[in-house]
């Protein structure tokens, strides 16, 4: 037996031990942990009885093709068969195996995701515009609730910078690798002579952490109000509404000075605050494991240009997975999942060669 299969022999036993002790009657307060462990297996415990099922059939086709006194008809139909019934039983094992893969613990939380603009003046904060519809109309094709929580808009429009929470079921897994800087190639609104500019973008993900999920001491805040302002510098009310908050420990400083009430803009900016301490934390811990491994495939830094829009030639190319879309107007209306879906797949590529190495 294969260590694959020994681990999936190993789970099954345990699934068994959970049931008994489930059944046996438990106290309260371990019948609560072994019935939050039996659901985090009962799923993949019934991919591998699955599993074992085909295997199973796939035994009893190869039995029929190797008794001599199978009889020609039999035999035919077990040889049709059988190509079918083992490409299934490779599809099984190949999504057990994904299954099993390290699951990130943030990955069914929400997203902060911050657009700022780039190099190329006007022109790139349009860019940050366009971008943040798009992923705007991607998410509300999901059924994921938006909402701005700080905005900083350009004078002819789009923005310098807006910054947005993502709410929903698994918004992290799927927006997480947008992380990066965004380009653009197109002839601007404001270039009369019709010269194509290169502009850019970036963008940036972090899983939205609940109090739960990170713990933010009141005493290492200070906190600093001011009157908030629009753009070009007037006043958008007269009280000091805006709120700035430092997480003194990291050095990390918020605002937020959309809201008139500083209760809603406290509320707003300890929501981001929370999203870069634990971002912080977590790359603190990847760049732990990371020295630990060496070999390594890419940084993942996000400085590194990971996707380009071409306007005049309507495609769309994500440099990290060598992947062009001739469908340009489509993925800005928020048509994203074949991109999303290949960086998915080429992530966990990734890490079931890691794990088999």
């Amino acid at each position: 037996m294969n260590s694959f299969d020994s681990r999936l022999e190993a789970l099954l036993d345990r699934f068994a031990i959970i049931e008994a002790r489930l059944s046996g009657g438990p106290d309260s307060e371990t019948f609560v942990r072994l019935s939050r462990d039996y659901a985090e297996l009962e799923p993949l415990v019934a991919r591998i009885r699955a599993l074992r099922a085909v295997e199973s059939e796939l035994n009893d086709l190869d039995h029929l093709l190797d008794d001599a006194e199978t009889d020609a008809e039999m035999r035919a139909m077990a040889s049709e068969e059988r190509p079918e019934v083992e490409a299934r039983l490779g599809e099984m094992r190949h999504a057990i195996r994904l299954a099993l893969l390290p699951k990130d613990r943030a990955d069914d939380l929400g997203a902060i995701m911050e657009v700022r603009a780039g190099t190329g003046g006007d022109e790139a904060a349009l860019f940050a515009g366009d971008l943040f519809r798009m992923y705007q109309r991607y998410a509300e094709a999901r059924g994921w609730r938006v909402e701005v929580l700080s905005a900083s808009e350009a004078e002819l429009g789009g923005y310098k910078e807006i910054i947005a929470s993502l709410t929903g079921q698994g918004v992290f897994a799927r927006m997480k690798f947008e992380s990066g800087v965004h380009r653009v190639q197109r002839v601007p609104a404001t270039e009369s002579s019709g010269r194509i500019h290169t502009s850019a973008a970036t963008v940036a993900v972090l899983p939205e952490a609940e109090e739960v999920d990170i713990a933010i001491d009141e005493g290492d805040l200070r906190v600093d109000t001011f009157r908030a302002s629009g753009a070009g510098g007037q006043h958008v009310n007269t009280t000091d509404s805006a709120i700035r908050i430092t997480h003194v420990p990291t050095g990390i400083v918020v605002a937020c000075q959309d809201e008139r009430s500083q209760h809603k803009n406290r509320a707003k900016a300890m929501k981001l605050l929370r999203a870069r301490v634990y971002e912080q934390e977590r790359e603190r811990a990847d760049s732990e494991r990371a020295a630990e491994r060496r070999g390594q495939v890419g940084s993942g830094d996000r400085s590194e240009r990971i996707r380009t829009y071409n306007y005049g030639q309507g495609r769309v190319t994500d440099h990290r997975i060598n992947l062009t879309l001739y469908k340009l107007p489509a993925v800005m209306e928020g048509d994203l999942d074949e991109v999303i879906d290949g960086l998915i797949t080429d992530h966990q590529s990734r890490l079931l060669a890691e794990a088999e190495a």
